[in-house]
């Protein structure tokens, strides 16, 4: 009988390993994390590293957070061998960078590194990370401690690098070649992503599901542990169901909490 597959946890734009005992719907389950390369400025060269830290898993699922989504979208394009199933929450195919403050912030932010990248760089970062339901979540949540997390984990160097990827990414045409089950979690209120970009992930990857979190922002995965693991749960427990036999891909069933990319817009 075919072992469940691990749980590989992509971090996000921070670049540091998921505190996965916070996972509390998964703890049943195998899981990994790892800390993204601060020298790597493509996502190209950030998905080799990606396949090399899995080579060793006969079946895995992707698990990737905002930045995190579009290194797993890099991989998952590739039809890798043991990839099992996909999940992408506040994910995005192309540069979600619009905000003419923010692309003047990432043009600026090589040539000011220490005080000015700690003080002003990860504030204006961390203030367009929150959302106005961060307070209430199982652990609350603020732009400051967005801000504290950036500043224990990611250097200065780690920060230019991934926003360079991030201004040459653009996987909208290669969604198509994804052949895995695929399940796009997604915050109600998201002024970083936008509304647009999930709606290009179902869109381009066949047979993909979304699920919105109500009352949650970008920083779900900090705000809202429980919640969060609990739809990765349902989404592997409906996969695992459609599964016919050993090494078989993973096949959906629907699921009420599904919704389609039609019905986004009434929301």
């Amino acid at each position: 009988m075919q072992t469940a597959p691990t749980l590989v946890m992509i971090p996000c734009f921070a670049g540091a390993p998921w505190q996965l005992n916070q996972l509390t719907h998964l703890q049943n389950c195998p899981m990994r994390s790892l800390r993204l390369p601060d020298d790597v400025s493509e996502l190209e060269t950030l998905a080799d590293f990606i396949v090399d830290q899995v080579k060793d898993l006969a079946h895995y699922v992707l698990v990737g957070d905002s930045y995190g989504a579009v290194a797993s979208l890099a991989v998952a394009t590739r039809q890798p061998k043991g990839l099992e199933g996909l999940v992408l929450s506040g994910g995005f195919a192309k540069s979600p960078i619009t905000s003419p403050l923010l692309k003047t912030l990432a043009a600026l932010a090589p040539f000011f590194p220490g005080p000015f990248y700690r003080q002003t760089t990860l504030r204006i970062h961390a203030a367009q990370l929150a959302s106005s339901f961060d307070q209430e979540g199982e652990i609350p949540w603020s732009s400051a401690k967005s801000r504290a997390f950036f500043v224990k984990e990611t250097p200065h160097k780690a920060y230019v690098n991934r926003m360079r990827s991030i201004e040459q990414a653009d996987y909208a045409a290669l969604l198509k070649q994804i052949d895995v089950p695929t399940l796009i979690l997604t915050p109600q209120e998201d002024k970083l992503i936008g509304a647009d970009a999930a709606g290009i992930l179902l869109k381009g990857i066949k047979g993909s599901q979304e699920v919105i979190l109500p009352r949650t922002g970008h920083m779900f995965r900090f705000s809202h542990p429980g919640a969060y693991s609990l739809e990765i749960r349902k989404f592997l427990e409906r996969a695992l169901n459609g599964a016919s036999h050993p090494g078989h891909r993973f096949r959906f069933y629907s699921a009420s909490l599904s919704i389609a990319a039609g019905d986004r817009e009434a929301l």
